[in-house]
């Protein structure tokens, strides 16, 4: 079974060698003891202008942070239509039948959706198109799916609230009734269960016309009892009224074999909408969760693409990867990679050492400029 990974990760290029594999090499020797490598192949796209580079470069950090908060707001949505099952959700996110380490360890640029042949304007178009597309779908099925929970739990509630207020179709019967008389009406009425001998000595005297000896006990739940008592219907506010002096709330209930059957009906229909909308909504959260994770990575090369040429220049020579750093060796990681890159901007070098003891850096936002191209990536979806 798979897990949601948890660790972060951390997308950086570096510029290339003369060799193809130099740069890889030099990068993996150096850090493979405090962190575990992959080649995040990012194929030749077009590069355009210096202008347009420098444009893209903001219109994909607006596109990166939307396609981590839609990819978010799916997959905790997700995990709530989940329910019971939501220990499962790791296993329902797939992309394809790759799980989200694999595909990012093993990425490979998926030219069916994002053909090479288009400019780096028009691939982040495509894929911003694709990420309202889904916002949009997700935010329409996820109303309509919590309106029938809600629907639902408001006529469960009916059913398991107090006698106060629950639903009576599964406690009274016909032959508890007066029924179809002119004169005679049977109410139902609430009593403290303490107070039950009080009622059975009083209630017959709580108005003129009650119908002696015709309170029957149907049920006794919590705290409450429920009687029924026969009285005729011109007394009836007056009953209530003095029931109510005495603590006995009569209920607002008059019996119907119909309304009681369409009640009934009511929940099972709501439940076997919400069972049969269940399966596709599921199916639908699978297959764009896999969409918007895709689109979300493809974001993250396009971004690795353009600030590598931005950085590094013409012609377009670099050497991107994807590093796990190993467990509580970020810090040593990014002084081994801080000693191999440094030359290239001595810059960048000041803030690494001192990151830890410097607030005012990391409110300027310097923690998250090397002298190599860096990003993180964080692929624990689950935790708001």
């Amino acid at each position: 079974m798979s897990s949601t990974p948890s660790g972060e990760y951390w997308l950086i290029s570096v510029p290339g060698e003369k060799a193809p594999n130099d740069a890889w090499d030099k990068l993996n020797r150096a850090t493979s003891n405090v962190s575990t490598n992959s080649k995040y192949q990012i194929p030749d796209l077009k590069v355009g202008t210096l202008d347009q580079l420098v444009g893209l470069s903001d219109d994909l950090s607006k596109l990166d942070t939307s396609a981590e908060a839609v990819t978010r707001k799916l997959v905790q949505y997700f995990t709530e239509v989940l329910e019971e099952d939501k220990s499962k959700i790791a296993e329902n996110l797939l992309i394809g039948n790759k799980d989200m380490k694999t595909y990012v360890t093993k990425f490979q640029w998926e030219g069916a959706k994002y053909p090479l042949k288009q400019s780096l304007k028009v691939l982040s178009e495509i894929i911003g198109k694709q990420i309202t597309q889904i916002d949009n779908d997700l935010k329409s099925k996820s109303l309509a799916y919590n309106n029938l929970k809600n629907n639902l739990s408001t006529l469960d509630r009916k059913t398991t609230g107090s006698l106060l207020t629950k639903d009576l179709a599964d406690i009274v019967k016909a032959e508890d009734f007066v029924l179809n008389s002119e004169y005679l009406q049977t109410v139902v009425v609430v009593v403290p269960k303490i107070n039950a001998k009080e009622w059975e000595a009083k209630y017959a005297t709580l108005s003129a016309m009650v119908v002696p000896g015709s309170s029957k006990l149907l049920t006794e739940e919590g705290e409450h009892a429920l009687f029924t008592v026969t009285l005729f219907k011109k007394v009836i506010d007056d009953f209530k009224n003095t029931a109510r002096e005495n603590r006995f709330t009569v209920r607002d209930f008059v019996y119907n074999e119909e309304s009681l059957k369409a009640g009934k009906t009511e929940r099972d229909k709501a439940l076997a909408e919400k069972q049969r909308q269940y399966a596709p909504l599921i199916r639908w959260l699978k297959i764009n969760f896999g969409e918007i994770f895709t689109a979300y990575i493809h974001i993250k090369a396009l971004r690795v693409f353009v600030e590598s040429v931005l950085r590094y220049g013409l012609p377009v020579n670099f050497q991107a990867a994807v590093i796990e750093p190993s467990k509580g060796a970020q810090k040593k990681l990014r002084q081994e990679l801080n000693k191999l890159y440094i030359h290239l901007d001595g810059s960048a070098a000041g803030p690494i050492d001192t990151l830890e003891d410097s607030p005012a850096l990391l409110s300027l936002g310097v923690n998250e400029y090397y002298p190599y191209v860096f990003f993180k990536l964080n692929l624990d979806f689950t935790n708001k």
